[in-house]
């Protein structure tokens, strides 16, 4: 199995992508795994934070790196929490913290209102000074409810209602999510990327 590190400490992402990137042959080490010191995001998209992350993870291990910038934009919040979804509630910011707080921000604004979408940015780096990283970026509609229901997911899942059927990202299984959310689609444009990129050396 050939090793890329993963420019991230949450293993629920590095247990989505390597369900799908080890159909190649790809084993994805989290970052913790090299004591890779956290890169400073000061992008203000996905894609500048991805390419700062992935950057930040090749220069730190000498391996290729992955990076994956996501989050959540509501329309009615004009975008946010977006580029801070994982720090939305602020220092000290955990993922029931930041949960609780896009529930009190949407409690009043209109079901018909609450329409938003996760966003996913995928960015592979060969080595830390490659001036052509690949991006591959993904969407996922839905809508926010404000009673958090469901266990299987993580961050915002609990409140982001699927867009065809009256469930939540959290209520349906891991296998299911990997065939349809944001980074699932993402990841699957990776996967065709890597597969070529693998195919020339």
């Amino acid at each position: 199995m050939r090793e890329i590190v993963l420019a991230t400490g949450n293993m629920h992402k590095v247990r989505e992508i390597n369900a799908i990137l080890s159909t190649i042959g790809i084993n994805v080490i989290p970052q913790s795994k090299y004591n890779v010191s956290e890169a400073d995001e000061t992008g203000t998209t996905f894609v500048e934070n991805a390419i700062i992350k992935a950057r930040n993870a090749s220069m730190q291990t000498g391996f290729p790196a992955i990076a994956d910038d996501s989050g959540i934009e509501v329309d009615a919040l004009m975008g946010e929490p977006g580029v801070y979804s994982s720090r939305y509630y602020g220092p000290g910011a955990t993922d029931e913290k930041n949960l609780k707080k896009l529930i009190e921000n949407i409690r009043d604004i209109p079901q018909e209102k609450r329409t938003c979408r996760y966003w996913c940015v995928m960015v592979y780096m060969s080595h830390h000074k490659s001036p052509t990283p690949i991006i591959c970026q993904a969407s996922w509609e839905g809508t926010l409810i404000d009673e958090p229901r469901g266990t299987n997911g993580f961050g915002y899942d609990p409140i982001f209602l699927l867009p065809d059927e009256p469930l939540t990202a959290a209520e349906i299984s891991m296998e299911k999510k990997n065939s349809m959310s944001h980074r699932a689609r993402a990841l699957k444009m990776l996967l065709e990327k890597l597969k070529t990129v693998y195919a020339d050396e």
